[in-house]
């Protein structure tokens, strides 16, 4: 079942081409696309997330990664 999100479709679909058009400008593979997010989604956790709830949020988001690709494959 899809969370809803209190941010807008296009809002995020906005930010998710702009983020795409430079990791192709660049010509970053799948994977180096990959070691990117993950670098993001690291220091998004560690600037802006108490030390104390660092693991339970990167568990979370981690989940929700795993059941947007199961979704995709169904």
């Amino acid at each position: 079942m899809p969370i809803t999100s209190k941010y807008s479709d296009d809002q995020v679909e906005n930010i998710l081409a702009e983020v795409a058009a430079i990791l192709e400008k660049n010509g970053a593979t799948p994977e180096l696309s990959l070691m990117i997010a993950g670098n993001i989604a690291t220091n998004v956790l560690n600037q802006n997330v108490a030390a104390s709830q660092r693991k339970a949020i990167a568990e979370k988001f981690a989940q929700a990664l795993i059941s947007s690709v199961e979704e995709q494959t169904h």
